[in-house]
């Protein structure tokens, strides 16, 4: 046997290292309009305005009705008549008013509007969620409607809780994003790696 026919059978040879493939990237800036989300100013004024008009409301419909029936209108507790009618035109405004128009009367003066952060319509899921489980949250602990001021993009609670954002109409702002491009052809490095044949 030849020395070049000697090897250790317990060596093993080396093997070809995977290629990996080049990919190209390329970082472009590019140009996105988008609908203006509203302050907590607007946003502010606008359910004040409709706190007044359910209150407008609860005294044309209500008060005579109780009148009526000789009911007490003075009574303050959680289980009185009174704050239980009350409560349920409060919330049945929001959730009647969002749900149908995408916005109460305050918001229509104020040029405001609810929408899904996708720009979805609006379904009664997310209407009931945003409009009684986030706003009776937001009432029973009234320094949550701040968050408004310092969220990014102006989210309130009920925002976050029913994936919605307040927009102002027909009010645009336009930013600048720098998106990542991968181009996985990998034509230029056969190109400049191949070898032709010589004739």
């Amino acid at each position: 046997m030849s020395e070049n026919e000697n090897y250790d059978s317990n060596v093993a040879l080396p093997q070809e290292e995977p290629v990996t493939a080049l990919t190209k990237k390329q970082l472009q800036i590019v140009e996105q309009i988008e609908e203006k989300t509203a302050g907590f100013w607007m946003r502010f004024w606008a359910f004040v305005l409709d706190i007044i008009i359910v209150a407008a409301i609860v005294g044309i419909i209500v008060n005579p009705i109780f009148h009526l029936f000789g009911w007490s209108l003075r009574e303050t507790h959680w289980y009185s008549p009174m704050t239980i009618v009350s409560g349920v035109f409060y919330y049945a405004y929001f959730v009647i008013t969002t749900k149908y128009w995408q916005q109460t009367v305050g918001k229509m003066i104020f040029g405001l509007k609810v929408k899904g952060t996708n720009g979805e319509n609006l379904d009664w899921f997310t209407v009931l969620f945003r409009e009684i489980i986030g706003r009776f949250i937001s009432n029973k602990i009234p320094i949550i409607y701040l968050m408004v001021a310092f969220m990014p993009k102006n989210h309130g609670l009920n925002d976050i809780i029913a994936d919605t954002k307040v927009v102002q109409e027909k009010l645009f702002i336009k930013h600048k994003k720098e998106v990542v491009i991968e181009n996985p052809k990998i034509d230029d490095f056969d190109n400049q790696n191949s070898v032709s044949p010589s004739i």
